[in-house]
């Protein structure tokens, strides 16, 4: 078996990835696991290792995010059942705990001497759970989402045949594995069809060009702010990105000014895709000849997508915007331990209530303008922040933007913006609000812009708006200036980085 997998520490052949895999399955057996094992490994080939190890003896995975804190990471624990950590030593320093479980493997302790019982894999039905992915709990405690084995295989499928992945792609990235797009598309992906990928920890955009010139690969995974970031690298050329031919962008909305002077810049239109975790996650991806402004592309083979109105519950036809469901293969079949949720989770016709505003065009393009509850009503009229964000981010002072909605006595909501700018710009709250109504629709523009050094951040990129509200709240904040707390969370440049001993 040759080279399938290259990241920050070591190069793996497809012998030593299985022989990593029995070593830990020889660990979990003599551990005696439960039903579920957790993992809180760097993005790099030990996860797969680890995961491959779980399902060989017939438990399920837990991806532990290593930036939640202890509360969160104790509440996951205990809601999954898992009893067993595999982990490296400093994974647990960068943590700063030992999460209270019964066993903690740590892999780089494992005496590689040791010769692993090689045991015959126990046999997994598609409906078996492979792994309980949990949410950033960002609106309350962490939902285990289940993805069994066909939940996740069908996934893998449906992006293979949606653009033909096969053995001779490579693939570049550096998602966390706890989240299900890098645990899809960035790891199982290459896995099942046996192509080449090269992982690594942290994201430093030089360093990413770099690993571009050196590996030259077919597909690269990230996110908004990865692709704003790389834009940034001086040395950066488009022969750099010649061999790409998937530049994939997902986790939130790409915004346009990111998309345009990437293509300007580099030659390589951006191709955004569209998922969720429930969905395994991906349903819809837009491949480089299908590329229109704002659109996600068309669902997956075997993903149905329709569009709804919330309130009617009836579906919508072609261009109208309602809430955007999903049924198929790949998609979940509820929450673990959460009843009542699951209960709510599908409608009558066995689709998922995603919660996101979007259309279809007459093409079966996607385009998601919103989420259901971050939409907010100004005077009677519904608008997303999305739009305000994209026309903010579009004065070329301003690096990224978050909008919220307030309370407003005359117009029911008024918007509120949240603006991180470049180096060395000078913030001017009047000239940006100036700039969006040359843009937007005067009613849609922010009534208070705020400067933030850092907009805060999931794991993944996504701003947090729940942080946001917290920003707004802070005791003597500026009207129409804030500088930013060192947020719990920040972006993914910084955000979901390992300790520098895993790097």
């Amino acid at each position: 078996m040759g080279v399938c997998v290259i990241d920050d520490q070591r190069t793996w052949t497809g012998a030593r990835l299985v022989l990593a895999s029995l070593m830990i399955a020889d660990r979990i057996r003599a551990a005696g696991a439960s039903g579920a094992v957790a993992v809180a490994l760097p993005t790099s080939g030990l996860f797969p290792a680890a995961a491959l190890a779980a399902w060989m003896t017939g438990r399920a995975v837990v991806p532990i995010n290593y930036m939640l804190g202890r509360q969160e990471v104790r509440f996951i624990l205990d809601d999954s059942g898992a009893d067993t950590l595999i982990t490296v030593g400093p994974m647990l320093e960068h943590m700063g705990h030992r999460p209270a479980v019964r066993r903690i493997i740590e892999l780089d302790k494992l005496d590689r001497r040791r010769v692993p019982e090689v045991a015959w894999p126990e046999p997994a039905s598609d409906d078996d759970t492979a792994a309980l992915m949990y949410t950033s709990g960002t609106s309350g405690r962490p939902k285990g989402v289940i993805m069994t084995h066909g939940n996740l295989l069908s996934n893998v499928r449906q992006a293979c045949l949606h653009i033909r992945f096969d053995s001779h792609h490579r693939l570049l990235g550096c998602i966390p594995q706890f989240h299900s797009f890098g645990l899809t598309v960035l790891t199982l992906l290459p896995l099942i069809r046996h192509a080449r990928v090269v992982y690594t920890a942290r994201f430093v955009p030089a360093k990413i060009v770099r690993l571009f010139r050196q590996h030259r690969p077919t597909i690269f995974v990230g996110v908004p702010s990865m692709f704003g970031g790389l834009l940034h690298v001086k040395e950066a050329a488009w022969e750099d990105f010649a061999s790409t031919r998937y530049m994939v962008s997902g986790g939130e909305p790409l915004p346009d000014m990111i998309a345009d002077r990437f293509r300007e810049r580099f030659g390589v239109a951006i191709a955004e895709g569209f998922g969720m975790t429930e969905c395994g996650p991906v349903t819809n991806w837009c491949r480089p000849s299908e590329h229109r402004p704002r659109s996600v592309g068309p669902a997956l083979p075997m993903v149905r997508v329709r569009v709804v109105d919330p309130a009617t519950e009836r579906a919508l036809p072609p261009g109208r915007e309602g809430e955007v469901r999903f049924a198929g293969p790949n998609v979940t079949r509820g929450y673990h331990n959460r009843p009542e949720e699951n209960a709510r989770l599908f409608d009558s016709a066995g689709f998922l209530r995603s919660g996101d505003i979007g259309r279809i065009d007459a093409q079966g393009h996607l385009s998601i303008t919103g989420r259901l509850k971050e939409m907010l009503i100004i005077a009677g009229e519904n608008v997303f922040p999305r739009e305000i964000e994209d026309a903010l981010c579009r004065h070329p002072s301003v690096k990224d933007a978050g909008v919220i909605g307030v309370a407003d006595p005359l117009r029911g909501e008024s918007p509120v913006g949240f603006v991180e700018l470049h180096e060395g710009a000078a913030f001017d709250a009047d000239a940006l609000r100036v700039h969006c109504k040359g843009l937007i629709a005067a009613f849609k523009v922010p009534s208070q812009i705020r400067r933030v050094d850092a907009l805060p951040r999931s794991p993944t990129g996504k701003v947090l708006r729940r942080a946001l509200r917290g920003m707004l709240a802070e005791p003597g904040a500026g009207a129409a200036a804030v500088s930013a707390a060192e947020p719990e969370r920040p972006g993914v440049s910084a955000a979901a980085q390992p300790p520098k001993a895993l790097r």
